[in-house]
């Protein structure tokens, strides 16, 4: 099921003669609301400067409509804060000389999970099983005197400072969004009595506005209320399958037509994938993805196949595989441009370890390739030779996202450890959340194993849990390797993160950059290194010392 919201707002200008507060809610076509969610937010102009109500309306308006124009597989508060940046530089520099300030709280609910951005003196609250629990804090001076002087605002500093808070949905919760001039004059117990004698949630947001100005407050006063009513899904997978309801498609033969694509050939099958070469009405060729007829009852399955198309299509480039629309579709599948060539693994199994110019462009280009999906947000976490084809036309592709994930979109089943063991970051063993240098490491084992034919820590079975020791050094294989080159690798292949490659990028620029760079790796010594021939010259040494003492005793 997905996310289902209740939504009620209300203000009131109250005894100024204008009012700056300003409210928004957002809901998105299903589709989006999976990867982007619904947005709701509250903006307090401040009164004593150029146009206190433009500030707040601007914002909520560029809010509104930049948020959900941001790359779907951004995490909520990357997005939020991208944003909110660009708005502040805005504030400043559109007051004319005059401050133009805002304070904004902004809520993200996205299938089970909550985002608030913050910055100011409007108040956010959960109200849920008769409890009121506030998760904004006011950022106003402390001093007596001062405490409706605002210390953060939008348009307020040239470095903006949000205060982001996630966590997880909980069924028939509202979260509520105050203005100062509500909870300023209404206290937290008498916010708590309105929610709890209104269970209407319009009538609890019109009473909690009036009840402000019965009171007294002699500022605009406004609430939004919402209420969750059913909880969405807990992957996008998840969301996938729940909006398009497909069927397997039929078993498929040699010439016939289906839903427009006429199937030349079955080309694979696998435990988890099945595999048809098709050619559209311009006779071009296409894969066609989907599962084998034994899957046809596992969710997951079904999950895991539209979330590779979903992935596909938002890393469109000349690294990745084109992903076809496929709007005539009406069963499980998805298709994807055939492009000839060669795996780098078939390469190294037809030809050996790679020439030394050749591995440095492909991994240079497999490098960019990363990169530029970790700049979306996504980890591939199955980089390994047999994932990447080296194309006819002279493109590296990267395939196969069938593991990829998105924080925020994706999710594992408890102690699963996706991906191919003798290419896992040795962190991943240890229960890490999936990372953009556990990816870097599977690239340098990649690069590894196809410039010397062999593993840095040995080959890794799968569910073996290894220990990582200190790599054997590339060089011992390939004696051609210049230094910075072999302790580049040897940073890739780093057990420690923290003495690895932070990301693709800046492997990338030192290999761009060659010898020309003094590498920032300090050479481990040669007992590291080379411990078995370390300890050969030791015994040998010692063996000479001790011929030379008995030579000395008997000739004495």
């Amino acid at each position: 099921m997905s996310l289902q919201l209740s939504l009620a707002q209300a203000s009131a200008t109250g005894p100024r003669a204008e009012n700056q507060d300003a409210l928004r809610g957002v809901t998105p076509a299903p589709a989006l609301a999976a990867s982007k969610g619904y947005l709701f937010a509250i903006a307090d102009g401040v009164s004593q400067c150029a146009d206190g109500g433009l500030a707040a309306r601007s914002t909520l308006q560029a809010l509104a409509l930049d948020y959900y124009a941001t790359p779907e597989t951004w995490s909520v508060a990357h997005a939020l804060e991208r944003l909110l940046i660009a708005q502040n530089r805005w504030l400043q520099a559109n007051g004319g000389g005059q401050p133009l300030l805002t304070t904004l709280s902004a809520l993200v609910l996205r299938g089970r999970r909550f985002t608030l951005a913050h910055v100011g003196d409007c108040r956010v609250y959960r109200w849920h099983a008769e409890r009121l629990q506030r998760i904004s804090d006011d950022h106003v001076w402390e001093q007596p005197g001062m405490q409706h002087v605002l210390k953060r605002a939008l348009g307020l500093d040239q470095h903006l400072v949000v205060d982001f808070l996630d966590g997880e949905v909980q069924l028939g919760e509202t979260f509520v969004l105050l203005s100062d001039g509500v909870w300023s004059t209404l206290n937290d117990t008498a916010i708590a009595a309105v929610l709890r004698d209104q269970p209407v949630l319009q009538d609890a947001a019109q009473t909690l506005v009036n009840a402000a100005h019965l009171a007294g407050s002699q500022d605009n006063a406004s609430a939004l209320l919402v209420r969750v009513q059913a909880l969405g899904e807990t992957n996008i997978g998840d969301a996938l399958i729940q909006l398009q309801q497909w069927p397997l498609p039929p078993s498929l033969k040699s010439g016939q037509t289906f839903e427009g694509w006429q199937v030349e050939c079955q080309l694979a099958q696998s435990q988890q994938s099945l595999l048809y070469r098709v050619r559209d009405e311009q006779q071009q060729p296409w894969l066609l993805k989907t599962l084998p007829a034994h899957l046809r009852d596992e969710p997951l399955a079904g999950q895991a196949l539209l979330s590779e198309e979903w992935f596909l299509k938002r890393v469109a480039g000349r690294h990745f595989v084109q992903v076809h629309a496929a709007s005539q579709r009406q069963h499980l599948y998805y298709v994807m441009r055939e492009y000839p060539g060669i795996t780098l693994q078939t390469l190294y199994t037809q030809n050996g370890p790679l020439p030394l110019e050749q591995w440095r462009e492909l991994a240079e280009r497999l490098l960019r390739a990363v990169g530029l999906l970790h700049r979306r947000q996504i980890f591939h976490r199955d980089i390994k030779p047999h994932n990447l084809l080296l194309g006819d036309d002279g493109e590296l592709r990267l395939l196969d996202f069938g593991l990829a994930y998105c924080p925020g979109l994706s999710e594992d089943l408890p102690g699963t450890l996706p991906g191919t063991s003798s290419y896992l970051a040795p962190e991943a063993f240890l229960g890490a959340a999936p990372s953009a240098q556990q990816d870097v490491y599977a690239v340098a084992v990649t690069l590894y194993q196809l410039l010397t034919g062999h593993y840095p820590y040995g080959e890794i079975e799968a569910f073996q849990r290894p220990r990582f020791g200190v790599p054997v050094n590339a060089s011992r294989y390939r004696p051609d390797l210049p230094q910075w080159l072999e302790q580049s690798l040897e940073r890739g292949v780093a057990a420690d993160p923290a003495q690895r490659f932070e990301t693709a990028e800046e492997w990338l620029l030192q290999l761009e950059q060659g010898e020309r760079q003094s590498l920032r790796v300090r050479p481990r010594p040669l007992l590291e290194r080379e411990p078995l021939k370390v300890w050969q010259a030791v015994a040998l040494g010692s063996l000479m010392i001790n011929l030379v003492l008995m030579f000395l005793i008997f000739h004495h």
